[in-house]
């Protein structure tokens, strides 16, 4: 079954008129632009870009000086020597490869469990109509009020029962459990579906395990892209998880090695090595963030349905 696009005189109609509103200078309630007002908004926009990424910037320059440019002031706002040997450096400082599997395998469990726990419980809120649906539905969304503290030591003295301590299982196996927030954000996307098209798939003979999977999900692609990202980014920078589960240095992920390597060197701290380990770390969210932004935007906008 497929999804149709709008098409007809009507559509083509209001189309050309968006278009020539856009073209005369028009906004949608039809009223005239300023010139300037564009251009505010972009150097607005620009403006705010570089102050958010100048934290980035700076973080990249300094892993590339050397010791005595970096104690330099006024600061350099460019290296004079690019110095890669501080990213060999900050590698070899510690087990930057173990760390490093570690914590991607962690984070590829998590996102998958995460998506689809997510997706399942989901769909039940926002595809099946079954008596009581919303008021369990608002239970699971008043859990996200819980502050973490009050949950940390029940579940540690369930993990240690478990026998789970130093182990990964505390950090993935709750991912199998739909977070609220996840769940949330895919039931307003799927939401969108139309009633019809699921109804005549069930006419159809197909059972709601065959509708999920095979017509919801491909067409929740963007919504359970966020999920994704979002579940890679918590998973990835989780501090307290790995430090509070794991004791043995060869479970233990980046950002415990990070804490590490500032505790081993707090006499003589290398900044360009932290700034150059830094840099690394997070050189892998940069990138999954620019290669799915676009089903990201998507997924957080709620709007893959048309």
């Amino acid at each position: 079954m497929t999804l149709t696009t709008q098409t007809g005189p009507g559509y083509d109609e209001g189309r050309e008129i968006t278009q020539g509103r856009r073209q005369t200078g028009l906004a949608k309630d039809g009223s005239r632009q300023r010139w300037y007002s564009s251009l505010l908004a972009r150097v607005l926009m620009i403006g705010l870009s570089c102050l958010f990424l100048l934290p980035l910037y700076w973080m990249i320059i300094s892993a590339l000086k050397g010791e005595a440019e970096l104690a330099q002031y006024p600061p350099t706002f460019f290296p004079t020597e690019l110095r890669w040997q501080n990213f060999v450096d900050a590698v070899n400082a510690m087990p930057f490869a173990r760390f490093f599997v570690n914590t991607a395998a962690i984070t590829i469990m998590s996102v998958v469990f995460s998506v689809v726990s997510s997706f399942v419980v989901a769909y039940g809120f926002g595809c099946l109509e079954w008596r009581g649906r919303d008021k369990v539905f608002y239970i699971v969304i008043a859990t996200m009020f819980l502050p973490f503290p009050v949950t940390l030591i029940p579940m540690f003295d369930l993990y240690a029962n478990l026998g789970w301590v130093n182990t990964w299982a505390p950090l993935v196996v709750p991912h199998l459990f739909a977070g609220a927030f996840y769940t949330f954000l895919l039931r307003q996307f799927l939401l969108q579906i139309p009633r019809d098209m699921l109804n005549a798939a069930r006419v159809d003979g197909a059972g709601e395990w065959k509708i999920a999977w095979r017509l919801v999900f491909p067409n929740a692609l963007p919504a359970l892209t966020a999920v994704a990202i979002f579940a890679a980014v918590g998973a990835w920078n989780d501090f307290m998880g790995p430090l509070i589960y794991l004791q043995d240095e060869n479970v233990q992920t980046l950002s415990i090695g990070m804490q590490s390597f500032r505790q081993t060197e707090s006499e003589d701290i290398q900044f360009n090595q932290l700034m150059a380990a830094s840099f690394l770390v997070i050189l892998p969210l940069v990138i999954l963030f620019f290669v799915f932004q676009r089903y990201f935007i998507r997924g957080i906008s709620l709007g893959g349905f048309k």
